[in-house]
């Protein structure tokens, strides 16, 4: 017993007529078994297909020993009539990924002989993992000359040549193969043995977009993009890209320059408002000089800034310094110094009286705390 398998036939045949063999329980529901079916299982990096069988929705589909399991969460009996039919617009997306990916690959193997060691096509980009490395100026001639072949909307081969031919046929694979052998081929661009679905032409990828190119173990972990997810893709980045231009008032072509110019006035005033700063803990230290144990609270300062001020008075005051930055509703940062102490049992209880968390070196420690101001201040004047 085996299933027909009519997408081998005609890769844009969305829907046939069938019988159900068997209904098989499975993990989450149901496995259904008909006698032909054009539903392509998960195979060659390829997730299966989505659909109905008639009314019923299929979540995924695979194949073991020569049958196709259409998942359902319903049974069907056997003998039943069906109409299968799947989703055509995720198996396009699909067959225009792996199309693409073909591509993409073929052209580096000729280029530069490496092999793809890995593919995933995730909901989301195409991931290619590669055997050598690449920069992105490489992969960018990569893209135009694929991008080229698709244009020249060349169609597409696919045969299973005889065992005889298959030998003197330059195709590649990950391990050598026997026997019956899918070839895929895009003309002057790759040659493959592949199980999975296709497009019938070039053109019906539309365009690829390299997106990302990675150190990945001994190789690079590419990411793409083909047909309508590239062109949905582009179409964010373009607004995106469109609003950034607003905001800055640049032209769309600008926004980079725009952004570093931007960049480097923001640059300018955080080293002003570090300086200033600075100059107010400088102050406040030489204030504080000799005192012994000081509590300080400082207006709307970031962590940092209640590090840096702490690290300066604790150096003045010759004693324990907590500084503070916050207001009742918020609560309070803190930094608690003591150069050449122990703060670690103080802090743990200190926390614990004023619903506190943080902790550090020995000497200094950091966190914050939800509590008063008069709350804080008055138990630091107990614990002095």
């Amino acid at each position: 017993m085996f299933t027909k398998k009519l997408f081998y036939t005609n890769a844009y045949q969305t829907t046939c007529t069938a019988s159900v063999l068997e209904c098989r329980s499975s993990k989450n529901g149901f496995a259904i078994i008909l006698d032909q079916t054009v539903f392509y299982p998960e195979g060659g990096g390829q997730p299966g297909d989505i659909g109905f069988l008639n009314e019923i929705p299929v979540k995924d589909t695979r194949e073991e020993g020569g049958l196709i399991l259409h998942y359902t969460e319903q049974p069907m009996e056997p003998g039943t009539a069906v109409t299968a039919s799947i989703n055509w617009d995720y198996r396009f997306d699909l067959m225009q990924q792996h199309s693409g990916e073909h591509m993409i690959s073929g052209v580096i193997h000729r280029r530069w002989g490496y092999d793809n060691v890995g593919f995933h096509m995730g909901a989301d980009v195409i991931t290619i993992d590669l055997s050598g490395e690449l920069t992105m100026a490489e992969l960018a001639g990569v893209e135009e000359e694929v991008n080229q072949a698709i244009w020249k909307n060349d169609p597409v081969k696919i045969w299973v040549p005889s065992e005889d031919a298959l030998p003197s046929i330059p195709y590649r694979s990950k391990k050598e193969l026997t026997g019956e052998v899918r070839i895929v081929e895009f003309p002057e661009i790759d040659i493959c043995a592949c199980c999975g679905m296709h497009v019938d032409r070039t053109g019906a990828i539309g365009l690829v977009k390299i997106l990302n190119c990675e150190k990945f173990r001994s190789g690079v972990r590419v990411e793409l993009l083909c047909g309508k997810r590239a062109l949905q893709y582009l179409s964010s980045v373009n607004e995106q890209n469109r609003a950034v231009s607003r905001l800055l008032s640049a032209k769309p072509l600008e926004t980079a320059k725009a952004v570093q110019l931007v960049q480097a006035e923001v640059n300018e005033k955080r080293q002003r408002i570090y300086a200033m700063e600075e100059s107010i803990f400088q102050a406040k230290a030489k204030e504080l000089e000799d005192v012994g144990d000081v509590v300080v609270f400082l207006d709307d300062f970031s962590a940092d800034g209640v590090r840096r001020a702490c690290d300066l008075i604790q150096h003045s005051c010759g004693g324990r310094a907590a500084v503070f930055s916050g207001t009742d509703e918020t609560g309070y940062k803190y930094a608690i110094g003591l150069p050449g102490g122990d703060l670690r049992s103080f802090v743990k209880e200190f926390n614990l009286a004023l619903n506190g968390r943080g902790g550090g070196k020995p000497f200094f420690v950091q966190g914050s705390v939800q509590a008063s101001r008069s709350a804080i201040r008055e138990y630091l004047l107990k614990n002095s």
